[in-house]
């Protein structure tokens, strides 16, 4: 017989069970969530109250989803803002709302941590019972894989639809075999934006996890910071999160460091598995053209093809990273409003946003950056 059960502190989940139901995916991992509670990233105050449904059959942990009850949309990288402001222009309340993701990190992936379909069905069918019982406005599931999307489908969920930008190693030898299926325009421009950083008089560093030292992920935590603050943008991670990934996640991230003239001047994380790379952030000191390419794409597309990596994503939105090889890929999150009239709307809504998200996929595709097949 299973039992569902709330956790709020994550240390009173077993790590072990855990960790097996997040099958090797670090940014499912016991670690990474702990690092960004403990680090007081993903907290109450800046919006964010784990509520993680657990399951557990005889005292043991058999499924989980990562939930948090949000009084704010930021974070999540699946732009509900229009929808809190027509709540808010009728007088109803869009917050607390919740929403099953991983913060901060808009990478696709399983939710519905489970052994078995049924368990898995079960874990949503909770979930959605205590939206209803806590009088919750809605709940959410970001960045859906194909299984955990049919399931909220199935479930009555409403499906939306966005793009993102992910590169594919098609076995290439080096980056310049990389660059030879591109169009001509598009090598010309890449070599012109690589050219200018060289001419700059920067070098590049790729630094594993396991070799970055505390001195590299504070650099890293400082071109971070500093940039978010010029863009002033909202409160998203902090040192502490970072120097916590550097030591319990090692295997899993790369830094790439900029210097000119010896002195850094600029950073970029990327999460690493056996099959995937994921550009999360970056910051820097100074401008410089080209330095962001190069620090955030092509430093990680010649290192995912030196270690045989099969594809890196890039991160949300940027119809930019189409002229550097990538390849639009669409998303998916499912949605349950409680309202019944402004679910509707919403649901009406979606229809007419996935048919255009198919029409604006369909003309990416066809100013495809490669070359055309003979």
């Amino acid at each position: 017989m299973h039992q569902t059960r709330i956790i709020e502190n994550l240390p009173e989940i077993p790590v072990a069970d855990w960790d097996a139901l997040a099958k090797g995916d670090p940014l499912l991992s016991h670690a990474f969530f702990l690092a960004l509670q403990q680090s007081g990233c993903a907290e109450p105050r800046y919006g964010w109250k784990a509520q993680f449904l657990t399951l557990w059959e005889e005292g043991r942990l058999s499924g989980g989803m990562p939930l948090y009850l949000k009084t704010n949309s930021f974070g999540e990288h699946v732009f509900d803002f229009a929808w809190a402001d027509a709540y808010h222009r009728h007088g109803l309340n869009y917050y607390p709302k919740l929403v099953c993701t991983v913060p901060f990190t808009p990478v696709t992936g399983r939710r519905l941590l489970a052994g078995s379909d049924d368990e898995r069905r079960g874990l949503l069918a909770a979930a959605l019972d205590y939206a209803r019982e806590t009088g919750v406005s809605s709940l959410h599931l970001l960045f859906l894989d194909e299984a955990d999307a049919a399931v909220a489908q199935d479930l009555g969920m409403m499906m939306r639809q966005d793009v993102q930008f992910h590169w594919k190693n098609e076995g290439y030898r080096d980056f310049e075999d990389f660059l030879s299926t591109l169009s001509r325009d598009k090598r010309k421009r890449i070599r012109q934006e690589r050219r200018r950083v060289m001419e700059a008089g920067i070098e590049l560093q790729c630094v594993p996890g396991a070799d970055a030292t505390p001195e590299h992920w504070s650099f890293f935590a400082s071109c971070y910071l500093h940039t978010l603050a010029l863009h002033r943008s909202p409160h998203q991670l902090n040192e502490d999160f970072f120097q916590r990934i550097g030591r319990v996640l090692p295997e899993n991230a790369l830094l790439v460091i900029a210097r000119r003239a010896g002195k850094p001047i600029a950073s970029a994380l990327n999460y690493v598995t056996h099959h995937a790379m994921y550009g999360r952030s970056w910051g820097t000191f100074e401008f410089h053209s080209g330095l962001h390419f190069e620090t955030c794409y092509y430093q990680a597309i010649e290192y995912c093809i030196a270690k045989g990596i099969g594809k890196f994503e890039g991160g949300a939105q940027g119809e930019h990273k189409l002229a550097r090889g990538f390849l639009p890929v669409t998303t998916r999150s499912a949605h349950w409003l409680a309202h019944p009239q402004f679910s509707r709307a919403v649901e009406d809504y979606l229809s007419r946003e996935t048919d255009a998200v198919a029409e604006y996929v369909d003309s990416l595709n066809e100013r495809s950056p490669f070359k055309a097949p003979r």
